[in-house]
């Protein structure tokens, strides 16, 4: 181990190591190096999902040709400039094949030039004085100032049930339907995973059972695309229409193994709590996975949250015990778990970008960009209505990104998507702009959102379009907060829209200059 530490040593090159490493690029940052322990980037796409079909939209024909506005409906594409390759064009499939992932992924890494080295599987990582130590699988070592963990969740995440170690885990079944021919299965799940796994097999099975503790979750009313996704719900059909397979609402409590299968003690979520043994020919466990903290010694092992399965954070993606351990894509939804989206590409890119300003603005003295705006209420009016009506980033990290105004005097300057804690703790201030007022623009789903059918016309009906009634809205609309002294001063909605345009005059621009009228002469 020699030489001077880098400023940065990344380990993963998925797609959140991929977009970090060329955002640092692309800035002149070449003290940096990426660690992967496979041949070639997004190893994790040879592999998941394990039916080859990704649930990540792509959508290349939007009638816009906006690039920002288009990366809505592109949930694949990694963040870049125009020479930066876009996922669109390599398939018109709405739910495109995983190996075309894994094909974007190194074109993209090609395209950036960015630094990575293959075959570099990480087996340790350990502190020294104010550097981290790290060694591969080949015996290298590495030393780095700052250390961006960027692997995923890795391991299979199984839940505490006696015997479940001896049923088969979605990462290692088999996914040949005939495989399991007029057989009795139970599936222990009920996320994507475990339904993708039920539509798989739905022809050849005698019998599918699907069991889980909550009820399903389904993504169009909860708005978390983690939950159940139409794509993978046939399955519903075949329960509803009592065609042989049911849904369980329940806890499996032990599982045995026997020369006949296995029998599956089963607890139903009943006011009686009714206990039964439940006979079946294969048993496989589609729970998700977890992250992987073996390869941290003592000294700088990170602290765990949501039952050990992600690493806890700070409002930087920072290890909440060890400074200077970074977290970027998958394990970056340990902060919005099961709200918004840095669990999936589409969202974790914007979270990626974002920490890479937090570290230019921390370790480099660079200010987070920002444009200059005149700070009367009709032009932050006007800015902010011209962002909402286009942002990728707060679309996709909904009440999780926030673009801010920061107004000092008579100057206002416009920051895009800052982490909505971070900016409530840190703030944006620099020493030729100390902000007195900010104004944090999000995209929001109602409180009680996923309360609510979103299919009920009378639902939409209260807040479409009535400025009066924008508080009430369930869908996706903005709202702005006024922070003044590090507390939030006040609120306006914008109300909803169904085309997710609010320029309207009457509805949209006059009642939101008033709001900044009133909050800048307060």
């Amino acid at each position: 181990m020699t030489g001077n530490p880098l400023d940065y040593l990344i380990v993963g090159a998925g797609p959140a190591g991929l977009q970090l490493a060329a955002l640092l690029e692309r800035d002149g940052r070449r003290d940096y190096l990426v660690l992967e322990g496979a041949d070639g980037p997004g190893a994790f796409f040879t592999r998941f999902p394990r039916h080859r079909t990704l649930i990540s939209i792509n959508k290349p024909h939007t009638g816009s040709d906006d690039p920002e506005f288009n990366l809505r409906l592109d949930w694949n594409s990694l963040l870049g400039d125009d020479r930066t390759p876009r996922f669109t064009t390599y398939t018109e499939r709405y739910f495109p094949p995983a190996d075309l992932m894994v094909r974007y992924l190194a074109d993209f890494a090609a395209e950036t030039g960015v630094q990575v080295r293959y075959g570099a599987r990480v087996v340790r990582v350990g502190r020294d004085d104010d550097c981290f130590t790290v060694a591969d699988a080949a015996g290298r070592a590495y030393r780095a100032r700052r250390l961006v963990v960027a692997t995923g969740v890795s391991r299979a995440y199984l839940p505490a049930v006696p015997g479940i170690e001896t049923a088969e885990r979605y990462d290692t079944m088999s996914v040949d339907p005939r495989d399991f021919l007029d057989q009795r299965v139970l599936v222990i799940g009920k996320g994507n995973s475990a339904f993708e796994t039920a539509d798989n097999l739905m022809e050849t099975t005698a019998v599918i059972h699907v069991a889980g503790p909550g009820s399903v979750r389904m993504a169009w009313r909860s708005h978390y695309v983690g939950h159940l996704r139409a794509v993978n719900n046939n399955f519903l059909d075949t329960y509803q229409l009592k065609a042989a397979n049911a849904i369980l609402d329940g806890h499996v409590r032990h599982i045995r193994r026997d020369p006949d299968g296995y029998r599956v003690t089963f607890s139903f979520t009943r006011a009686d709590e009714v206990v039964r043994e439940l006979h079946y020919d294969r048993v496989l466990v589609c729970t998700g996975f977890r992250f992987d903290p073996d390869i941290f010694a003592d000294d700088c092992r990170p602290a765990l949250t949501i039952d050990d399965r992600f690493p806890a954070q700070t409002d930087e993606w920072e290890s909440v015990n060890v400074p200077d351990l970074f977290f970027a894509g998958t394990l970056s939804q340990a902060r919005d778990f099961k709200r918004s989206t840095n669990g999936f590409i589409h969202g974790f890119r914007y979270g990626v970008r974002a920490l890479h300003k937090m570290l230019e603005r921390r370790y480099h003295d660079t200010p987070w960009p920002a444009e200059k705006i005149d700070a009367t209420p009709e032009a932050i009016a006007d800015a902010i209505i011209a962002r909402i009506n286009r942002s990728s980033g707060l679309w996709q990290q909904f009440g999780v990104l926030a673009d801010a105004v920061t107004v000092a005097g008579r100057a206002a300057r416009y920051h895009d998507e800052v982490p909505v804690d971070y900016l409530a703790r840190v703030g944006l201030s620099t020493d030729d702009h100390r902000a007195t007022d900010v104004f944090a623009v999000t995209l929001e789903y109602g409180p009680d959102h996923d309360k609510v059918d979103p299919f009920d016309v009378s639902v939409r009906r209260i807040a479409q379009d009535v400025p009066g009634q924008a508080h009430a809205a369930a869908y996706l609309h903005p709202v702005v907060r006024h922070h003044r002294g590090g507390a939030v001063r006040a609120v306006h909605h914008l109300a909803e829209n169904l085309d997710n345009r609010w320029d309207r005059p009457d509805v949209h621009r006059t009642p939101l200059v008033a709001f900044l009228t009133d909050r800048l002469a307060s």
